[in-house]
């Protein structure tokens, strides 16, 4: 309630991307004290054998986790680990670095409890994401990578950044989403097209045998996608194996939005995240599931601010969830609440 009442109400007076440096400054400070992790996590963890997970051939603490996007460059995750969290999957990273599109590029919906951006993966390149890595404190915190192309990569050959961001996160990752499905760099969702699709997914499925350790791919969908369309994805991607989905990006749509029609339309393209994307987030969960006859892990994102929301997800099918517009609305305690109500009410 503290934050709600307070300390959004502050936040939110700032721009958001500035709000969120800001904040994950804070905190990368507070913890330089020698105390507080340890109090952090003792105050936002939840600790329960019924919250284990062993999918993908790992072994979640409990099944919430940070989506990509939040911790772009690596360079906070060992701290924000300490609010509960037992996954976090840093990028989207491509191989080189790029500053992503002009500002502003980030935009709250309040009245939606939603955020629009069109960042275009702005990050400072899989080397130096690969450096950060090196630094993991928690060995039992799982860190996925999400790779993209470079925004000046033409489609024809995104599917060498794709392997080249591909090998080098690969040893210090303990999984990797393709991401194809970004509405927020010029012309990347067209790779979702099959032919385009195949070839990156049958290019990194090569790859990894390379390596001596296998690791799982998962493929990141859009809400965007027709059923039709999403089903003969998924068909392309059991061809090559795929371990699991992460469903969903963000959305083109702005359907149904409370914020007026003149602000939307003055903020101009982006992603869509939060509460109005919560039920095709379902929708499209469900649809995987039951094509795969829940056989393969689905990361769930897309909406999730209650442990109600948690509950539909895995309802609908999925076997993990991560939180990113959530957790900035509904502040750090949404991990721990979440969790509770999983224990407490013996879901999964």
């Amino acid at each position: 309630m503290l934050y709600k009442k307070l300390v959004r109400p502050i936040f939110f007076l700032l721009n958001p991307e500035f709000a969120h440096k800001f904040v994950v400054t804070v905190i990368d400070l507070f913890f330089l004290l020698p105390f507080v992790r340890s109090l952090v996590n003792r105050i936002f963890s939840v600790h329960h054998k019924s919250l284990e997970r062993e999918l993908l051939g790992l072994k979640f603490a409990n099944p919430i986790g940070l989506a990509a996007g939040f911790d772009k460059n690596a360079d906070h995750y060992n701290n924000l680990a300490a609010f509960g969290f037992s996954f976090i999957e840093v990028g989207t990273v491509t191989p080189k670095p790029q500053p992503g599109n002009p500002k502003p590029r980030l935009f709250r919906l309040v009245s939606d409890h939603a955020l629009i951006n069109r960042m275009g993966f702005n990050n400072k390149g899989v080397n130096y994401v690969k450096l950060r890595l090196l630094n993991r404190r928690n060995p039992n915190l799982i860190i996925g990578g999400n790779i993209g192309k470079n925004t000046l990569t033409p489609n024809e050959k995104a599917v060498d950044d794709y392997l080249f961001a591909f090998n080098v996160l690969y040893p210090y990752v303990d999984y990797l989403v393709v991401n194809v499905s970004c509405p927020n760099v010029k012309d990347l969702r067209l790779l979702q097209e099959l032919n385009s699709l195949e070839g990156i997914l049958s290019t990194l499925k090569s790859a990894r045998s390379n390596f001596n350790i296998y690791k799982p791919i998962l493929l990141k969908l859009s809400p965007d996608l027709s059923n039709d369309q999403l089903i003969a994805t998924v068909d392309v991607a059991e061809r090559y194996e795929i371990d699991g989905y992460v469903a969903t990006n963000t959305s083109t749509s702005r359907m149904n939005l409370l914020t007026p029609g003149n602000r939307i339309a003055k903020i101009g393209n982006g992603g869509l995240s939060g509460k109005p994307i919560a039920q095709r987030a379902t929708e499209v969960i469900r649809l995987i599931h039951n094509h795969t006859h829940g056989r393969k892990p689905i990361i769930g994102v897309g909406g999730i601010f209650t442990p109600e929301d948690a509950r539909e997800k895995i309802e609908a099918g999925a076997s993990l969830l991560q939180v990113y517009t959530g957790f900035i609305y509904g502040g750090p305690f949404i991990v721990k609440k979440i969790n509770k109500y999983l224990v407490n009410h013996s879901i999964y």
